[in-house]
């Protein structure tokens, strides 16, 4: 890696991390200016800076709103989003094409999901233990507010086996015009790559294709992420923060402070574990250079637009093998979802203690399974777990009028636990994939070190 390369790679993280804690500053003053400007009764004056910078447009009262910092937010995350599944379906099926061996191929996939599952039984367990510890302690014991339970915004209940069912799509169109169908786009994208293998070189002009467009993706996304990247980040942080005032967070703090914390203490010290007991790698180099991965996901909310500057990090400073990063990390972005499993074990176990019901460790063990379950097929997009609570809700029995109105509290203060949990997802991706190329003898070591 050259000089050039790696100081631009800096320059990137240093602005991110700029924008990051700028953003949370700018915020939190916008946050105590509402509160001033309200207490005071100068409310329209918020109103006013709130339509010019954080107004939703698209809602019914952002008509007359410029809401700035708004549009620049939506701009990078639809930016994001626009290539997430052409991203997914190429890097997929060329990662499939290019595996000769078929034991290859079983052995990675193997090794991905047994390295998936294991760290889920794990941030399911240590969420659940703390979750209880917190419950017992008397913290979720809160006064629920009075808001009607229709307020509350859910997904229909299903069987979270469903999913199984759903990741083979009935129509390849219908697969690919949505985000929410990522795990079909996998499969689908693994169905054309295993058949390119097969084939041989009669796809090798279909294989030619892919690679072209896999480059104009890659472009595409570097100039994005580097250049619009920390401009956007610095918007949806400050909104985040001016918009989520003390109302929302004090009726739930005991919940927001314990999950955040839980997650922040896990995605430190399970991930570094990991790696030092399954390759005996040095994991302070992996948290050095992966922590811009978390930054990231935690500013931008979401694990698939975390996948573009996941996998070059993977590749380009941890020494990751291409072949297998194509793999590992567009699987993980659709079934790795361990920091929502963890995000929802606090979850349930609030609502079901604020409604009066008796949470027990067996309850936390069915929670658990149900959620890794949902947890598996969830869309990788920002708020995506949180209406999936409600499913795991469903299967436990617990949908009574209070339990609805804990999980209508829970949509309104939940968006930070969200943000925490997703350095928890991606850099668990990112994990795995290290801990599978070592175990390949793929990992360029030297690169690891450097």
């Amino acid at each position: 890696m050259s000089k050039e390369t790696t100081k631009k790679k800096s320059s990137v993280v240093r602005n991110m991390m700029i924008a990051l804690v700028s953003g949370l500053v700018i915020g939190i003053a916008f946050l105590l200016l509402r509160e001033q400007l309200v207490a005071s009764g100068n409310e329209e004056v918020w109103n006013v800076i709130n339509k010019l910078l954080f107004q939703d447009i698209t809602a019914a009262d952002g008509v007359s709103a410029l809401g700035l910092f708004y549009i620049i937010g939506q701009i990078f995350m639809r930016g994001l989003q626009l290539a997430i599944v052409p991203l997914v379906l190429v890097s997929l099926s060329l990662a499939m094409c290019s595996i000769s061996s078929s034991s290859k191929l079983g052995r990675i996939a193997g090794r991905t999901l047994i390295g998936f599952f294991l760290f889920y039984v794990v941030g399911a367990f240590f969420g659940g233990l703390v979750a209880y510890g917190v419950k017992s302690l008397g913290f979720f014991n809160v006064t629920l507010p009075s808001e009607a339970v229709t307020d509350a915004a859910t997904l229909d209940a299903f069987n979270p086996l469903a999913t199984v069912v759903e990741a083979v799509p009935s129509n390849i169109a219908s697969a690919f015009s949505s985000n929410n169908s990522i795990l079909a786009v996998v499969v689908v994208a693994i169905i054309i790559g295993l058949c390119m293998n097969a084939l041989g070189e009669k796809t090798e002009p279909l294989k030619k294709v892919l690679e072209s467009v896999n480059e104009v993706i890659q472009f595409y996304l570097t100039f994005l992420i580097n250049k619009v990247g920390p401009v956007a980040i610095f918007c949806l942080i400050s909104r985040t923060f001016a918009i989520y005032g003390t109302e929302y967070l004090a009726p739930a703090a005991a919940y927001i402070v314990s999950a955040m914390i839980t997650l922040f203490i896990l995605v430190v010290t399970i991930y570094p574990i990991g790696i030092w007991l399954t390759t005996r790698l040095n994991p302070i180099q992996f948290i050095k250079k992966i922590a811009k991965v978390g930054v990231f996901g935690f500013s931008t909310n979401s694990s698939a637009a975390c996948l573009p500057l996941n996998t070059r990090t993977c590749i380009n400073e941890l020494g990751c093998s291409e072949e297998i990063t194509s793999f590992v990390l567009p699987t993980g972005m659709t079934i790795n979802m361990n920091g929502t499993t963890v995000m929802h074990m606090f979850a349930a176990t609030f609502i079901a203690t604020s409604a009066g019901i008796d949470v027990t460790p067996a309850n936390l063990a069915v929670v658990a399974f149900l959620s890794i379950c949902a947890a598996m097929g969830c869309p990788a997009i920002p708020i995506a777990g949180t209406t999936l609570i409600v499913t795991i809700l469903s299967g436990m029995g617990w949908t009574s009028d209070a339990c609805m109105i804990a999980y209508a509290l829970v949509v309104a203060i939940n968006r930070p636990v969200e943000m925490a949990l997703l350095p928890l997802n991606v850099i668990g991706d990112a994990t795995v994939n290290v801990i599978v190329n070592a175990k390949e003898k793929e990992l360029d070591k030297e690169m690891y070190n450097r």
